[in-house]
């Protein structure tokens, strides 16, 4: 065996992406519902099994509306859970629903520190009980960290989309996909768009230019008056059971119809 050859053998087994390679998990994306989003994506889709950074100055912009296609996809295809890890407000029923999300998939984990936080995100990404896992971690991860999420997205072939402020697209990441979101501006022809996403990394390709989007329909984001009803200590499908976990049996996520620094895309808990 030559020496290129035994490189190569050992590129994957390691299971390292070349930025003009893109290895067999990442083959299949999950369609995001936006034509004019999937063709800049890893093989026009969001990428399976690895690590998705959003970057964006504020709440309420459309960050999570821009991902509820996807999201209804997993839900109806898969029984898995999908997790929020340390969400800054409870999620809204209704809209969910309205998104085409199976609000039964929904598990919330509420942790009370960051060494739990993180502790969290990564084994329901190892878990395998997990189709996604969406995670808004303060400010105490680090690069090594999002290592070992994408590791444990590998290993539990799961999609973990981390939330994060737009100030560190100033840093390095290792994840290999980053987004930074800004809200929707209005394109030459006078059109408002409803969100601004570039690319700012992606495995097999450059950086991409700002990508507008406009969403289609409104979610209602009215609130019942009927209190939440919480169902403690839950375990999963796999029994897989989390620390400081919790399912909301009306949990779902409003994703604002409109922006503006002052929207709240969720609704405050009880």
């Amino acid at each position: 065996m030559t020496e290129i050859s035994k490189l190569q053998q050992l590129m994957q087994e390691t299971g390292l992406w070349r930025a003009n390679h893109l290895p067999p998990s990442l083959a299949k994306g999950i369609p995001t519902g936006f034509p004019e989003l999937d063709p800049w994506l890893p093989d026009n889709g969001w990428p399976r099994e690895s690590v998705t950074e959003l970057l964006y100055p504020y709440s309420g912009i459309g960050e999570l509306r821009l991902l509820a296609p996807a999201l209804a996809l997993l839900s109806q295809q898969q029984s898995r859970w999908i997790a929020w890890i340390g969400s800054p407000y409870i999620p809204y029923a209704p809209a969910l629903i309205q998104a085409g999300i199976k609000i039964e998939t929904i598990l919330i984990i509420r942790p009370k520190s960051t060494a739990d936080q993180l502790w969290a995100i990564e084994k329901s990404l190892a878990s395998g009980a997990c189709s996604a896992v969406l995670a808004w971690p303060d400010k105490g991860i680090q690069s090594k960290h999002i290592r070992r999420l994408q590791l444990a997205c590998k290993a539990g072939q799961s999609w973990g989309l981390v939330f994060r402020s737009d100030k560190a697209a100033e840093q390095s990441s290792p994840a290999p996909l980053r987004l930074q979101l800004q809200p929707g501006r209005k394109s030459n022809l006078s059109k408002k768009s409803d969100i601004c996403v570039t690319i700012i990394k992606r495995p097999g390709g450059w950086a991409s230019g700002p990508i507008d989007i406009q969403y289609k329909g409104d979610l209602d984001l009215r609130r019942p008056h009927a209190p939440v009803t919480t169902i403690q200590k839950a375990s999963s499908p796999r029994k897989f059971q989390y620390r400081q976990a919790v399912i909301d049996t009306r949990a779902g996520l409003a994703w604002p119809g409109q922006t503006g620094p002052n929207f709240n895309p969720f609704q405050p808990g009880q």
